[in-house]
Protein backbone atom coordinates (compact mmCIF):
# COMPACT_ATOMS: atom_id res chain seq x y z
CA UNK A 1 0.00 0.00 0.00
CA UNK A 2 1.61 3.14 -1.18
CA UNK A 3 -0.61 5.81 0.12
CA UNK A 4 0.50 7.88 2.76
CA UNK A 5 -2.57 7.21 5.26
CA UNK A 6 -1.08 8.79 9.05
CA UNK A 7 -2.81 8.95 12.14
CA UNK A 8 -1.31 12.27 14.19
CA UNK A 9 -3.27 11.80 17.23
CA UNK A 10 -6.32 9.83 19.64
CA UNK A 11 -8.60 11.72 21.40
CA UNK A 12 -10.97 10.36 23.63
CA UNK A 13 -13.92 10.70 25.14
CA UNK A 14 -16.48 8.85 27.44
CA UNK A 15 -19.27 9.69 29.58
CA UNK A 16 -19.14 10.19 33.52
CA UNK A 17 -22.33 8.55 33.76
CA UNK A 18 -21.47 4.57 34.68
CA UNK A 19 -23.52 1.35 34.90
CA UNK A 20 -22.36 -1.50 36.66
CA UNK A 21 -23.44 -4.88 36.36
CA UNK A 22 -24.84 -4.83 39.93
CA UNK A 23 -27.10 -1.59 38.35
CA UNK A 24 -27.87 -4.14 35.69
CA UNK A 25 -29.57 -6.61 38.25
CA UNK A 26 -32.70 -3.84 39.04
CA UNK A 27 -33.07 -3.68 35.51
CA UNK A 28 -33.56 -7.22 34.13
CA UNK A 29 -33.01 -10.95 35.45
CA UNK A 30 -29.25 -11.04 35.55
CA UNK A 31 -26.15 -11.03 37.77
CA UNK A 32 -22.57 -10.03 38.02
CA UNK A 33 -21.46 -13.65 37.66
CA UNK A 34 -24.11 -14.41 34.44
CA UNK A 35 -22.57 -11.17 32.79
CA UNK A 36 -18.64 -11.63 33.51
CA UNK A 37 -19.10 -15.41 32.98
CA UNK A 38 -20.42 -14.82 29.47
CA UNK A 39 -18.62 -11.40 28.32
CA UNK A 40 -16.21 -10.47 30.14
CA UNK A 41 -17.71 -7.01 30.92
CA UNK A 42 -17.96 -5.49 34.54
CA UNK A 43 -19.24 -1.61 33.54
CA UNK A 44 -20.14 0.32 30.96
CA UNK A 45 -20.46 4.20 30.29
CA UNK A 46 -23.76 5.78 29.23
CA UNK A 47 -24.43 9.34 27.92
CA UNK A 48 -26.09 12.07 30.42
CA UNK A 49 -29.63 13.29 29.22
CA UNK A 50 -28.43 16.22 27.11
CA UNK A 51 -26.00 13.89 25.26
CA UNK A 52 -26.05 12.57 21.59
CA UNK A 53 -23.22 10.92 19.60
CA UNK A 54 -22.09 14.25 18.10
CA UNK A 55 -21.84 15.88 21.12
CA UNK A 56 -19.69 13.08 22.40
CA UNK A 57 -17.62 13.06 19.34
CA UNK A 58 -17.29 16.88 19.59
CA UNK A 59 -15.45 16.24 22.95
CA UNK A 60 -13.54 13.34 21.54
CA UNK A 61 -12.16 16.06 18.36
CA UNK A 62 -11.65 18.58 20.36
CA UNK A 63 -8.78 16.45 21.96
CA UNK A 64 -7.49 14.72 19.18
CA UNK A 65 -7.11 18.30 17.54
CA UNK A 66 -5.23 19.83 20.41
CA UNK A 67 -3.10 16.40 20.93
CA UNK A 68 -2.30 17.06 17.01
CA UNK A 69 -1.66 21.17 17.24
CA UNK A 70 -3.45 21.88 14.30
CA UNK A 71 -5.47 24.60 13.37
CA UNK A 72 -9.27 23.25 13.17
CA UNK A 73 -9.29 25.86 9.87
CA UNK A 74 -6.77 23.47 8.14
CA UNK A 75 -9.40 20.76 8.39
CA UNK A 76 -10.90 19.57 4.53
CA UNK A 77 -12.81 16.51 5.69
CA UNK A 78 -14.57 15.51 8.55
CA UNK A 79 -15.64 11.59 8.52
CA UNK A 80 -17.65 9.80 11.49
CA UNK A 81 -18.26 6.38 11.78
CA UNK A 82 -21.26 5.71 13.61
CA UNK A 83 -24.74 3.45 14.01
CA UNK A 84 -26.43 6.07 16.08
CA UNK A 85 -26.57 9.06 14.89
CA UNK A 86 -28.40 11.93 16.35
CA UNK A 87 -30.85 12.34 13.25
CA UNK A 88 -31.46 10.14 10.13
CA UNK A 89 -30.37 13.60 8.50
CA UNK A 90 -27.98 15.51 9.01
CA UNK A 91 -25.24 13.70 9.70
CA UNK A 92 -23.29 14.03 12.76
CA UNK A 93 -20.51 14.51 10.45
CA UNK A 94 -21.88 17.52 9.62
CA UNK A 95 -23.00 19.05 12.70
CA UNK A 96 -19.70 18.27 14.40
CA UNK A 97 -18.15 20.10 11.61
CA UNK A 98 -20.25 23.20 12.16
CA UNK A 99 -19.52 23.29 15.72
CA UNK A 100 -15.38 22.89 14.81
CA UNK A 101 -14.49 24.24 11.29
CA UNK A 102 -14.69 27.67 10.94
CA UNK A 103 -14.90 27.26 7.09
CA UNK A 104 -17.05 24.74 5.05
CA UNK A 105 -15.74 21.11 4.51
CA UNK A 106 -16.59 18.01 3.03
CA UNK A 107 -18.73 16.34 5.37
CA UNK A 108 -20.38 12.63 5.79
CA UNK A 109 -20.89 9.64 7.97
CA UNK A 110 -20.37 6.06 7.58
CA UNK A 111 -22.94 3.42 8.63
CA UNK A 112 -20.36 0.61 9.08
CA UNK A 113 -21.27 -0.03 12.52
CA UNK A 114 -18.58 -1.69 15.05
CA UNK A 115 -16.06 -1.80 11.57
CA UNK A 116 -16.62 1.85 11.37
CA UNK A 117 -13.44 2.12 12.19
CA UNK A 118 -11.38 0.37 9.68
CA UNK A 119 -14.37 1.39 7.36
CA UNK A 120 -12.86 4.56 7.91
CA UNK A 121 -8.92 4.06 7.57
CA UNK A 122 -10.13 2.37 4.42
CA UNK A 123 -12.14 5.70 2.90
CA UNK A 124 -9.81 8.40 4.17
CA UNK A 125 -6.77 6.71 2.82
CA UNK A 126 -8.89 6.73 -0.70
CA UNK A 127 -9.35 10.85 0.04
CA UNK A 128 -5.48 10.78 0.22
CA UNK A 129 -4.71 9.21 -2.68
CA UNK A 130 -6.97 11.75 -4.51
CA UNK A 131 -6.34 14.71 -2.69
CA UNK A 132 -2.82 13.94 -0.65
CA UNK A 133 -2.98 18.02 1.08
CA UNK A 134 -6.15 16.14 2.81
CA UNK A 135 -6.16 16.76 6.68
CA UNK A 136 -9.15 14.51 7.81
CA UNK A 137 -10.67 15.05 10.92
CA UNK A 138 -11.88 10.88 11.33
CA UNK A 139 -14.24 10.77 14.37
CA UNK A 140 -16.23 7.32 15.77
CA UNK A 141 -18.91 8.07 18.04
CA UNK A 142 -21.71 6.11 19.69
CA UNK A 143 -24.58 6.68 22.02
CA UNK A 144 -26.05 3.17 22.04
CA UNK A 145 -27.28 3.36 25.09
CA UNK A 146 -30.05 5.34 23.42
CA UNK A 147 -31.09 2.42 21.54
CA UNK A 148 -30.76 -0.79 24.03
CA UNK A 149 -34.24 -2.46 25.35
CA UNK A 150 -33.28 -2.20 28.87
CA UNK A 151 -35.47 -5.38 29.67
CA UNK A 152 -33.52 -7.41 27.16
CA UNK A 153 -30.99 -8.79 28.93
CA UNK A 154 -29.40 -10.50 26.37
CA UNK A 155 -28.51 -6.81 24.47
CA UNK A 156 -28.80 -4.42 27.56
CA UNK A 157 -25.67 -5.53 29.13
CA UNK A 158 -22.98 -5.90 26.27
CA UNK A 159 -23.02 -1.67 25.06
CA UNK A 160 -21.95 1.41 25.88
CA UNK A 161 -21.26 5.03 24.77
CA UNK A 162 -17.91 6.78 23.85
CA UNK A 163 -16.12 8.59 20.91
CA UNK A 164 -12.56 8.89 19.70
CA UNK A 165 -11.07 10.91 17.15
CA UNK A 166 -8.17 11.06 15.04
CA UNK A 167 -6.34 13.62 12.57
CA UNK A 168 -5.02 12.08 9.44
CA UNK A 169 -3.11 13.72 6.99
CA UNK A 170 -0.93 12.19 4.48
CA UNK A 171 2.07 14.23 5.96
CA UNK A 172 4.70 11.71 8.27
CA UNK A 173 5.62 14.60 10.06
CA UNK A 174 4.46 13.98 13.90
CA UNK A 175 2.41 10.84 13.36
CA UNK A 176 1.60 8.19 15.81
CA UNK A 177 0.83 6.03 13.41
CA UNK A 178 0.83 4.91 9.78
CA UNK A 179 -1.84 2.36 8.04
CA UNK A 180 0.41 -0.41 6.60
CA UNK A 181 -2.31 -2.60 5.08
CA UNK A 182 -6.39 -2.33 4.84
CA UNK A 183 -9.24 -4.91 3.86
CA UNK A 184 -12.99 -4.10 4.60
CA UNK A 185 -15.57 -6.62 3.43
CA UNK A 186 -19.63 -7.52 3.66
CA UNK A 187 -22.39 -9.99 3.32
CA UNK A 188 -26.21 -8.15 3.17
CA UNK A 189 -27.07 -11.20 3.26
CA UNK A 190 -26.51 -11.80 7.20
CA UNK A 191 -28.43 -7.98 7.45
CA UNK A 192 -30.64 -9.68 10.33
CA UNK A 193 -27.94 -11.05 12.57
CA UNK A 194 -27.94 -7.18 14.10
CA UNK A 195 -30.23 -4.48 13.59
CA UNK A 196 -30.26 -1.10 14.76
CA UNK A 197 -33.93 -0.02 14.22
CA UNK A 198 -35.43 3.53 13.36
CA UNK A 199 -35.41 3.79 10.01
CA UNK A 200 -38.03 4.10 7.47
CA UNK A 201 -38.71 -0.09 7.76
CA UNK A 202 -40.36 1.25 11.10
CA UNK A 203 -43.37 2.66 9.80
CA UNK A 204 -44.92 4.54 12.30
CA UNK A 205 -47.52 7.35 12.99
CA UNK A 206 -47.20 10.32 15.07
CA UNK A 207 -48.68 9.35 18.60
CA UNK A 208 -47.75 5.76 18.40
CA UNK A 209 -45.92 3.82 20.62
CA UNK A 210 -42.36 2.83 19.81
CA UNK A 211 -41.73 -1.05 19.45
CA UNK A 212 -39.55 -3.69 19.60
CA UNK A 213 -38.21 -2.90 16.23
CA UNK A 214 -36.61 0.48 17.09
CA UNK A 215 -34.11 -0.67 19.54
CA UNK A 216 -30.77 -3.42 19.34
CA UNK A 217 -31.73 -6.45 17.91
CA UNK A 218 -29.16 -9.56 17.67
CA UNK A 219 -29.36 -12.95 16.92
CA UNK A 220 -26.21 -13.74 19.18
CA UNK A 221 -25.44 -17.50 18.50
CA UNK A 222 -24.87 -17.10 14.86
CA UNK A 223 -23.61 -13.73 15.45
CA UNK A 224 -20.53 -15.52 17.28
CA UNK A 225 -20.17 -17.80 14.70
CA UNK A 226 -19.58 -15.50 11.66
CA UNK A 227 -18.04 -13.00 13.91
CA UNK A 228 -15.08 -15.28 14.90
CA UNK A 229 -14.97 -17.27 11.11
CA UNK A 230 -14.83 -13.59 9.38
CA UNK A 231 -12.60 -12.43 11.16
CA UNK A 232 -10.16 -14.88 11.49
CA UNK A 233 -10.09 -15.22 7.86
CA UNK A 234 -9.53 -11.37 7.00
CA UNK A 235 -6.56 -11.53 9.72
CA UNK A 236 -4.93 -14.36 7.66
CA UNK A 237 -5.47 -12.62 4.61
CA UNK A 238 -4.11 -9.36 5.26
CA UNK A 239 -1.37 -11.04 6.87
CA UNK A 240 -0.45 -13.50 3.80
CA UNK A 241 -0.58 -10.72 0.90
CA UNK A 242 2.06 -8.29 3.19
CA UNK A 243 4.36 -11.50 3.21
CA UNK A 244 3.58 -11.54 7.18
CA UNK A 245 2.90 -14.57 9.74
CA UNK A 246 0.97 -13.70 13.14
CA UNK A 247 4.42 -13.59 14.69
CA UNK A 248 5.46 -10.40 13.26
CA UNK A 249 2.41 -9.02 14.92
CA UNK A 250 3.46 -7.25 18.41
CA UNK A 251 -0.23 -6.65 19.34
CA UNK A 252 -3.83 -7.62 18.06
CA UNK A 253 -6.45 -5.16 19.08
CA UNK A 254 -9.77 -6.83 18.09
CA UNK A 255 -12.72 -5.40 18.45
CA UNK A 256 -14.35 -5.57 22.10
CA UNK A 257 -17.41 -7.49 21.48
CA UNK A 258 -17.26 -9.55 24.42
CA UNK A 259 -14.16 -11.85 25.76
CA UNK A 260 -15.84 -15.03 24.16
CA UNK A 261 -15.05 -13.74 20.76
CA UNK A 262 -11.96 -11.99 21.79
CA UNK A 263 -10.27 -15.15 23.18
CA UNK A 264 -11.67 -17.17 20.23
CA UNK A 265 -10.10 -14.87 17.49
CA UNK A 266 -7.10 -14.99 19.37
CA UNK A 267 -7.00 -18.78 19.48
CA UNK A 268 -7.61 -19.44 15.91
CA UNK A 269 -4.85 -17.01 15.16
CA UNK A 270 -2.68 -18.62 17.63
CA UNK A 271 -1.33 -15.87 19.18
CA UNK A 272 -0.44 -15.45 22.65
CA UNK A 273 -3.21 -14.14 25.27
CA UNK A 274 -0.01 -11.22 26.52
CA UNK A 275 -0.14 -9.71 22.81
CA UNK A 276 -3.75 -9.70 22.54
CA UNK A 277 -5.27 -6.05 24.22
CA UNK A 278 -8.60 -5.73 25.86
CA UNK A 279 -10.57 -3.35 27.62
CA UNK A 280 -14.24 -4.73 26.86
CA UNK A 281 -14.24 -5.11 31.06
CA UNK A 282 -14.53 -1.61 31.35
CA UNK A 283 -16.45 0.04 28.32
CA UNK A 284 -18.58 -2.98 26.81
CA UNK A 285 -18.67 -2.95 23.28
CA UNK A 286 -18.93 0.56 22.11
CA UNK A 287 -18.69 -0.46 18.27
CA UNK A 288 -16.93 1.85 16.33
CA UNK A 289 -15.34 3.49 19.47
CA UNK A 290 -13.95 0.38 20.43
CA UNK A 291 -11.09 -0.04 18.78
CA UNK A 292 -9.52 3.26 18.45
CA UNK A 293 -10.29 3.58 22.41
CA UNK A 294 -8.25 0.43 22.35
CA UNK A 295 -5.48 1.80 20.82
CA UNK A 296 -5.46 5.18 23.13
CA UNK A 297 -5.51 3.31 26.03
CA UNK A 298 -2.65 0.61 25.06
CA UNK A 299 -0.72 3.58 24.20
CA UNK A 300 -1.53 5.45 27.10
CA UNK A 301 0.01 2.11 28.82
CA UNK A 302 3.11 2.69 27.20
CA UNK A 303 2.32 -1.00 25.27
CA UNK A 304 2.69 0.26 21.39
CA UNK A 305 6.47 1.65 20.93
CA UNK A 306 8.08 2.90 17.72
CA UNK A 307 8.63 -0.08 15.11
CA UNK A 308 6.09 -2.01 16.60
CA UNK A 309 3.05 -3.39 14.20
CA UNK A 310 -0.31 -3.66 15.05
CA UNK A 311 -3.52 -6.22 13.88
CA UNK A 312 -6.82 -4.50 14.03
CA UNK A 313 -9.90 -6.17 12.98
CA UNK A 314 -13.49 -5.98 13.82
CA UNK A 315 -16.88 -7.46 13.03
CA UNK A 316 -20.21 -5.21 12.69
CA UNK A 317 -24.00 -4.82 11.99
CA UNK A 318 -24.73 -5.65 7.81
CA UNK A 319 -22.60 -7.73 8.17
CA UNK A 320 -19.55 -5.70 8.02
CA UNK A 321 -15.61 -7.33 8.90
CA UNK A 322 -12.52 -6.02 8.30
CA UNK A 323 -8.81 -5.66 9.48
CA UNK A 324 -6.20 -3.22 9.05
CA UNK A 325 -2.26 -3.17 9.48
CA UNK A 326 -1.06 -0.56 11.64
CA UNK A 327 2.92 0.79 11.96
CA UNK A 328 3.47 2.72 15.41
CA UNK A 329 5.94 5.38 15.35
CA UNK A 330 5.37 6.68 19.00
Amino acid sequence: MSISCQLLSFGTYVPESVITNEDLTAMVDTSDQWIVERTGIRKRHRLGNAQNASTLGIEAAKASIKAAGIDPASITHVVTATCTPDHLSPSVACIIAGQLCPEPVMAFDIGAACTGFIYGLSICSSILAGEPDSRILFICAEALTRRLNWKDRSTCVLFGDAAVASVISGNPDGAICSLRDVICMSDGRQKDLITVGGGTSCQYQYGDPVGADFFLAMQGRDTYRHAVRQMVNVCETLLRRNNLGINDVNLLVPHQANMRIIEAVGSRLQIDGSRVFTNVANYGNTSAASIPLALAEARSQGLLRNGELVLVTAFGAGLTWGAALLDFHK
